[in-house]
């Protein structure tokens, strides 16, 4: 059997190989339709807090919001993790450290009570009163900072609280003589 000639395999790419059904422009939309099907955006990359797999943060997880103040969930690649926006605008880790008793401002959103800390162009949240903890970064962005708490609120208040913020009207007054 001898080779087949260039002229029979340009004739077999304009028509179509016969043989196999498929044609160049077939190959083609396919490709195309993985490139659409897997998506423009990869996976955020997010190490998974140290009591990641805690069965709490399971129920966090399953109850997260799809968007937040306009920006979309993405895929991460931590577990017990979930980022919104691209870039991501804000990140979740769900089993970080539980915050004992703190200076740092603590104020109640729809019921949850979050730390709150600052850093340049970060500000991070992190869950009070309850195990396993949430961890919130965010950019410092006004517009949707209050959004973030709001939205989170009914997922992680599905753990119950064991601590609450305590404020100045909170303390008793001490004798000052």
């Amino acid at each position: 059997m001898s080779a087949p000639r260039v002229e029979e395999l340009r004739r077999g790419q304009q028509q179509g190989d016969r043989r196999s059904g498929i044609t160049l422009p077939s190959i083609a939309i396919l490709a195309l339709l993985a490139v659409a099907v897997s998506g423009c955006t990869a996976a955020v990359d997010i190490k998974a807090a140290p009591d990641a797999s805690n069965p709490g943060c399971a129920t966090i997880l399953s109850h997260l919001p799809d968007t937040i103040a306009g920006l979309s969930r993405r895929e991460t690649t931590g577990i017990s993790t979930a980022a919104w926006g691209s870039p991501s605008g804000v990140v979740l880790r769900c089993g970080v450290a539980v915050p004992g008793p703190t200076t740092l401002p603590c104020g109640t959103v729809n019921g949850v009570d979050w730390i709150v800390q600052e850093s340049g162009t970060t500000r991070t949240l992190t869950s009070y009163g309850r195990t396993p903890a949430t961890e919130v970064i965010l950019t410092v962005d006004d517009s949707h900072a209050g959004a973030v708490p709001a939205a989170l609120g009914s997922a992680i208040s599905l753990l119950p609280a064991t601590r609450r913020c305590v404020g100045h009207a909170d303390v008793l007054a001490l004798p000052t003589d």
